[in-house]
């Protein structure tokens, strides 16, 4: 099962037998202090940077979150989604649970852009979903219900049959449905890494649909994130997920390298293309300091 994201100039396409997908988290003020103040001050020119750092490193999709309090988040989604597009040509994430922020950045998105996201709680369904469906978009749908987030693998492949049938119901295609299984910190858990994996492999068994997931929630609190992040990552890939919002910069390689080791980069073509690409990024950024 294929789900075909476009910009004006660019189709990406997500599916198991497809080279794994990077969405860039880095618009995202989550976090990111600086891209916080930069939208405080209409400092587009920073959020210009990080879009053009992000698919120079390997994304292939841009999330935009613009998240952040004192700020009118309606206008700022507009803006930074210009932003962004004034500079890159790849297909957009606009992220926000919010239905009039989505439509803001809806509205200016080309082509066929994803949301995220929407979950398995009725007052999401009944808001977020008709507004994907009358954009023509693709959505990501949280395995969350009415209870929160469900303990185990088997209740969250049910929240996920509950997202899936709702958006059924009004026509949307279940090829535009990408569930994510929730990632949760194995600092508080040893074993949320291994309920999400085992969502994944019950999501595609059931569903075919595919797969996303907020790779960096597993390390949070620990040392060394971005080991544990990659080793997890490799696992999720190895299990079924077919993207990522992530960030790019970091598990770039990790990526293609997983994609090399699956038979998924003829002659490894694409991890040599990316590993020469990156050296010179790398030369050119610590110049530039």
């Amino acid at each position: 099962m294929h789900t075909i994201l476009k910009s004006n100039t660019k189709q990406v396409t997500i599916g198991i037998d497809k080279p794994f997908v990077t969405i860039g988290e880095k618009l995202n003020p989550t976090g990111l202090k600086k891209l916080g103040k930069a939208l405080e001050e209409n400092n587009m020119d920073y959020v210009k940077q990080l879009a053009q750092r992000q698919v120079a490193w390997g994304a292939d999709v841009l999330d935009v979150n613009v998240g952040h309090p004192g700020i009118d988040e309606i206008e700022m989604m507009a803006k930074v989604v210009e932003a962004v597009l004034s500079v890159t040509d790849v297909p957009l994430c606009i992220d926000s649970n919010e239905p009039k922020i989505l439509e803001a950045g809806l509205k200016l998105a080309p082509g066929k852009p994803l949301v995220n996201s929407v979950n398995g709680e009725e007052k999401q369904l009944s808001t977020i979903l008709p507004i994907v469906k009358d954009r023509g978009a693709a959505v990501i749908g949280l395995t969350i219900d009415d209870d929160g987030i469900p303990a185990t693998a088997e209740k969250r492949l049910a929240a996920a049959g509950i997202v899936i049938e709702r958006a059924a119901k009004i026509g949307i295609p279940i090829e535009d449905i990408i569930i994510d299984p929730l990632v949760m910190t194995v600092g508080a858990d040893s074993k949320a890494a291994t309920v999400t994996l085992e969502t994944i492999r019950l999501v595609r068994e059931k569903f075919g649909v595919n797969i996303n997931l907020g790779a960096s929630n597993v390390s949070f609190g620990l040392p060394d994130r971005p080991t544990v992040n990659s080793a997890f990552l490799s696992l999720a890939i190895q299990a079924g997920a077919t993207c990522s919002i992530t960030d790019p910069i970091k598990l770039g390689g990790t990526i293609r390298a997983t994609d090399l080791l699956l038979g998924k980069d003829d002659y490894s073509m694409r991890f040599l293309k990316y590993f020469r690409a990156t050296e010179k990024l790398k030369e050119q950024e610590a110049a530039a300091k």
